[in-house]
């Protein structure tokens, strides 16, 4: 029976040794990797994220645009992505990543619109080869979650590794409240990256 339990131990050390060792080597190996951090932001809240993202690993920002931008108008653009949900219509964007082949991570940021992925994030999924790059999303929302929007990522990233994501409530643009990712709510969102990177390995700040 001793021995029993001298071979349990010896096995759970070796495997929480082998899960340290991966960890380490992810986050050294953070700086060998070509890195782009790509975002969707109508109130601002997702940008910052985004830039705290760039803080902390390095790497290429940038905006998505679309060739159409959306009304200004909240009602207008809860109607009018209701409708391109509704016939999985991918509208046309104005950003266009060259050399997208050159990133090895992508992080892909984007705000919870009708509890799902906003329609240009599924056009910049479909019209960009991701093939074999790891993915990582991170979304701002009005506090009911990401609703469907991480799971359609994997479902459009079928040949990519997806890691998991970040979630944090942003405005709630709605009732008005629009950009809030100042001060304290700032500082909480520093923090809260970096624990996160830190958890899926890839926080080469720490």
């Amino acid at each position: 029976m001793q021995n029993y339990i001298i071979f349990i131990i010896s096995v759970l050390y070796f495997f929480s040794c082998s899960k340290a060792q991966e960890t380490i080597s992810e986050k050294e190996s953070l700086k060998d990797k070509k890195v782009l951090i790509f975002y969707l932001s109508r109130t601002k809240n997702t940008k910052t994220i985004a830039e705290i993202i760039q803080k902390n690993v390095g790497g290429d920002l940038v905006e998505l645009e679309l060739q159409n931008p959306y009304p200004e108008n909240y009602k207008a653009i809860v109607d009018q992505v209701s409708k391109e949900n509704e016939s999985a219509f991918l509208p046309p964007l104005k950003t266009k990543i060259e050399n997208i082949e050159k990133y090895d991570i992508v992080f892909i940021g984007f705000p919870t619109w009708g509890m799902k992925l906003p329609p240009p994030m599924k056009s910049f999924l479909k019209q960009n080869d991701l093939k074999g790059k790891t993915i990582i999303p991170f979304n701002t929302n009005a506090g009911y979650g990401v609703g469907s929007s991480f799971d359609t990522v994997k479902e459009l990233s079928p040949e990519s590794k997806v890691l998991e994501g970040f979630k944090m409530k942003g405005g709630v643009e709605r009732d008005g409240i629009l950009f809030v990712m100042e001060g304290k709510k700032k500082t909480e969102a520093e923090k809260k990256v970096r624990e996160w990177l830190t958890k899926i390995g890839l926080n080469k700040t720490k």
